[in-house]
């Protein structure tokens, strides 16, 4: 399977207000419609969305650029795009 690069959904994070004790499933492909969370639109493409498992209820900035080094969390790496 030929891997393309990850589609940038936006230059920036998406700052989320995270529940405590809930898993999230951030998208790493940048192609969900529910951004920055999985639909299932990776199928396909070689990339897996990654788990997020909130151990307390926190604001949260999930990479949008998907190029972050760091993922699920935004590095500022969309600074240099």
């Amino acid at each position: 399977m030929n891997k393309r690069p990850p589609v940038i959904a936006q230059i920036g994070p998406y700052e989320v207000e995270v529940e405590d004790g809930k898993d999230y499933w951030w998208c790493s492909c940048g192609r969900s419609k529910d951004q920055p969370f999985c639909d299932g639109s990776h199928k396909g493409t070689g990339f897996r969305p990654v788990q997020y498992k909130c151990k307390e209820a926190e604001t949260v900035y999930f990479c949008g650029c998907k190029q972050t080094g760091t993922g699920p969390f935004c590095d500022d790496t969309h600074e240099s795009l």
